[in-house]
């Protein structure tokens, strides 16, 4: 499932590509995503300008004239193919590849954009979904309403962190997935936080130390910076085949890693993997305490 920094790649790769451009037209091959689109919703939207993109957790918002708001979430395997007006087809971030042959029968919905130019959602699983809404509702709309605050943000910091956790009696590591705490970390990105912080994935918060609170929100946002940039510095390289450069996938600690060696200097034992909360958590036993 991508993540806050893959879906903030798939962010700025949107701007670059649509930002101020119309869409013309709305073609729908496959609407029974996981909230069910159908063309007549998509009538509002045709002859408007995308205005900008932004990103909240995991969830992207094409900001419309007109105050038209298209919501969209990735779910498992959803992503965004852009089609130049020569019909050279681009990805919008790295964790995933161009392939004409297999992607043409999981592309759902179809922007025609002025221009000569497209904007395709591909889902293989269909677990993502788009919806349109009012952006004077914004506030209210149940998948945003809720939130806990940016990572990235000053909002998340040791303050929040400590008064958040007060009196609460479950494992770091489900707090920090819990998106009403922090938004946009996923399972990927909290085992590398957690093993940067020296922390093990079960740990209860009651016994977690103010010094490792700071750690932890000090390699929440550095982790997820590196990732961005890493991410970040590939979109023009986004059309190569391979989708390998500037994946931060290459830079993983432990996660995936289970049986291999500590990566961490002068530690001689091995990463394990546990099941917790029907999540894959991995670690090295020695290191995170």
């Amino acid at each position: 499932m991508p993540e806050l920094p893959e879906v903030e790649v798939v962010k700025k790769s949107l701007i670059k590509k649509v930002r101020n451009l119309i869409i013309k037209s709305v073609k729908i091959n496959d609407g029974k995503l996981r909230y069910k689109i159908e063309k007549k919703q998509t009538i509002k939207i045709v002859g408007l300008k995308i205005k900008n993109i932004l990103r909240r957790s995991k969830f992207l918002l094409f900001f419309l004239n007109k105050d038209v708001v298209i919501l969209a979430h990735l779910g498992m395997t959803g992503k965004f193919f852009f089609i130049n007006k020569k019909n050279i087809k681009y990805k919008t971030s790295f964790y995933y590849d161009v392939n004409k042959t297999k992607d043409q029968k999981h592309d759902h919905i179809i922007f025609n954009l002025s221009k000569n130019q497209k904007l395709i959602y591909n889902d293989v699983r269909k677990f993502g979904f788009i919806k349109l809404l009012d952006r004077v509702n914004l506030k209210n709309n149940k998948h945003l309403k809720n939130l806990g605050p940016e990572p990235l943000s000053k909002k998340f910091n040791f303050i929040y962190f400590k008064h958040y956790i007060l009196n609460r009696n479950r494992a770091i590591k489900d707090v920090l997935m819990d998106q009403k705490f922090v938004s946009g970390l996923g399972n990927i990105y909290v085992n590398e936080i957690l093993f940067f912080s020296k922390i093990k994935p079960t740990r209860n918060i009651k016994d977690i130390s103010d010094d490792e609170i700071k750690k932890i929100v000090k390699f929440t946002k550095t982790t997820l910076i590196k990732a961005i940039n890493l991410g970040g510095s590939s979109i023009k390289d986004f059309s190569s085949s391979s989708g390998k450069k500037g994946s931060f996938q290459q830079h993983f600690k432990v996660y995936g890693k289970k049986n291999e060696k500590c990566p961490r200097k002068n530690c001689n034992s091995f990463v394990s993997k546990i099941v917790t909360s029907n999540r894959s958590s991995f670690y090295c036993n020695k290191c995170q305490k």
